[in-house]
């Protein structure tokens, strides 16, 4: 299964909002159908109800980041499997419009869901897609951006557990003000030291200079 594409549908919706810069682009049906990306089929089913379902989802997903970055891993599990079992999928094998280069069908496995309505769709499959990416590579694989005041979620790929941040904008803005925070600090520190001289030779009486 194409685990990186359906556990990006949690992403997406989670970082449709940034709490620290009040900040919600998830306000109408067209925005919620923004997120079903190439799934036109599914999104046409988006009406404006879905938009508060969203984020009532968008809530609960966030939560299991949160649990997740705060290394509650059983936390993080618990919320992620009472989203399994309110939005359940199926599995099927698709492939009839795919074909290979000797024009048999690309045959491979699809997450089917079984929506009454777009939000119970889309939360079906970025839970499955989330669950996925938890038991294949770890609950610390899934974080929140160290970047203030981002906080966007984020999916850790990398070979070495290493990631930190939702994207190289924040990486390197966090690395600027980590780098001028260390000036400023060495600049201070000198600043201390001169005077701390100035006043070591002031107490000694001219006499002695």
């Amino acid at each position: 299964m194409e685990l990186a594409y359906y556990s990006d549908y949690a992403v997406r919706l989670v970082n449709t909002e940034e709490p620290a810069r009040n900040k919600d682009v998830l306000t109408s049906v067209e925005a919620v159908r923004d997120l079903f990306g190439a799934n036109g089929q599914a999104a046409r089913r988006a009406t404006d109800a879905d938009v508060t379902r969203f984020r009532s989802v968008r809530a609960r997903l966030r939560a299991v980041f949160e649990a997740a970055d705060d290394g509650d891993e059983r936390l993080a599990v618990d919320l992620l499997n009472s989203l399994l079992m309110e939005f359940p999928v199926s599995p099927q094998i698709s492939g009839h419009d795919v074909r290979d280069a000797d024009g048999r069908p690309d045959w491979h496995m699809h997450l089917a869901d079984h929506p009454s309505n777009a939000t119970a769709g889309y939360a079906a499959i970025a839970a499955m897609g989330l669950a996925f990416h938890l038991t294949s590579y770890g609950v610390d694989r899934l974080g929140l951006c160290e970047a203030t005041p981002c906080r966007n979620a984020y999916l850790d790929t990398s070979t070495n557990r290493s990631r930190r941040y939702c994207s190289d904008r924040c990486a390197t803005r966090a690395n600027v003000a980590a780098y001028r925070a260390r000036k400023r600090l060495e600049t201070e520190r000198a600043a201390d030291s001169g005077r701390t001289a100035e006043n070591a030779q002031a107490a000694i009486p001219r006499s002695e200079r």
